[in-house]
């Protein structure tokens, strides 16, 4: 089969042209090292520098406060474990939220071990996190708060402004996971009171294995790598120069696309798939906030079946989809996500995620629709609960979606 429908961008998407030929003299003949004097390794240092430049453009940093990682799962952990091993004379207390990515949630649980404390914030049924709550968890022993910007499996945004401004108030460094925001959205590291952020290229039409990390001038963080003076003594290792040049062409092409709205027509698409599928499909439940959500990603939950049995069912149709993030793929668990959210287990099992990128079509979202509808029924046929399983009196199917 060869005109596949891809619709799992939220877990990576191709390498743009434009990318692809701007990495490609950095693989062949513009190879120095950066850290070289002669004039091969100043000519790459040269364009490194103006790529950290362009990743610098699209959040108003400074190009000085991006540094080179080998993507967002580095990122987070150079930032959460960087801040709270140069903060452990000021206090060991974390505060995350229980829907971060596994980059985050798997990095404080090994603090825990090592004597912090974390503490991991519920959120509501669309998945924000609840300022008071937020506030009453402060102490003073609290150095660090970890709330990521867009979550990867339902779109839903933080409101990342408000939880900077109460970090900011309480002297409490605060970083966001933006793998899923950045190029996407405008994002504005002053306006939001970010300390830090994670970045990955292979979300935005960039290359993979490689990310970056913002962190405002002035804040020391005990870095993960040990070596040699690279990245301004933040992360030992000689530079990925092809991927951080993929990196600033992407960011560059992504700058573009928010100032010229691209994501909008991904909403449209998005809403319009959602539409097409809760008009056609019974007992199919929407996973995120309805208006708070990133534009290109559609989470619902099918009931009476599993979300895996759906994703190998498209597949077969030339249809790729996902149940969530892909870091958590082969996990026989439902989504941590979803069960935050208060999602009854059995009916979590049956998401899938739908992300859309620049290169979907109304035609593609229309041949979705015409195949998804008779999955679902074949699934249906197939599961040991009835369909027609009567609900406690006052009960529809939309007060079943919670525990």
């Amino acid at each position: 089969m060869t005109n596949r429908i891809y619709l799992d961008h939220s877990a990576t998407t191709y390498v743009a042209e434009e990318v692809y030929e701007a990495m490609l003299p950095f693989l062949k003949t513009s190879f120095g090292n950066p850290s070289s004097l002669h004039w091969f390794g100043r000519e790459t240092r040269k364009s490194a520098e103006n790529a950290r430049e362009k990743v610098a453009n699209v959040i108003s940093a400074k190009p000085n406060e991006i540094y080179f990682t080998s993507g967002g799962t580095e990122a987070d952990n150079t930032a959460i474990r960087g801040i709270a091993y140069a903060n452990q004379s000021k206090g060991n207390h974390i505060i995350t939220s229980k829907i971060e990515h596994l980059a985050v949630i798997n990095t404080c649980q090994h603090l825990e071990k090592k004597g912090f404390k974390v503490t991991y914030l519920p959120v509501d049924e669309y998945g924000i996190v609840d300022l008071e709550v937020l506030k009453n968890s402060i102490t003073d022993k609290t150095i660090l708060i970890t709330i990521m910007h867009g979550n990867n499996e339902v779109g839903t945004i933080e409101p990342i402004e408000e939880i900077g401004k109460i970090a900011k108030e309480k002297g409490i460094y605060f970083h966001t996971d933006a793998v899923q925001t950045f190029g996407k959205i405008p994002i504005d590291v002053d306006k939001m009171n970010v300390d830090l952020m994670s970045i990955s290229a292979h979300k935005i039409y960039g290359p993979k294995g490689i990310g970056a990390l913002y962190i405002r001038k002035g804040i020391k963080i005990e870095p993960l790598l040990f070596g040699g003076h690279h990245e301004m003594n933040k992360r030992a290792g000689t530079e990925n120069v092809p991927g951080i040049i993929g990196l600033g062409k992407a960011s560059e092409l992504a700058k573009k696309d928010i100032e010229n709205d691209i994501y909008k027509n991904i909403k449209e698409l998005r809403d319009y798939l959602q539409k097409g599928i809760t008009d056609k499909i019974k007992y199919v439940y929407v996973n995120g906030h309805p208006e708070r959500r990133l534009p290109n990603i559609l989470n619902m939950c099918f009931e009476f079946i599993e979300g895996e049995s759906i994703i190998l069912r498209l597949d077969g149709k030339g249809i790729c989809v996902s149940s969530g993030s892909a870091c958590t793929s082969g996990s026989l668990e439902p989504s941590h996500v979803l069960l935050a959210m208060g999602i009854d287990p059995a009916i979590s099992q049956g998401s899938v995620r739908f992300s859309l990128g620049k290169r979907n079509t109304k035609q593609e979202m229309d041949e979705v629709l015409s195949i998804l509808p008779d999955i679902i029924i074949t699934l249906r046929e197939m599961s040991p609960f009835s369909i027609e399983m009567p609900f406690p009196e006052g009960s529809g199917p939309r007060e079943r979606h919670k525990l």
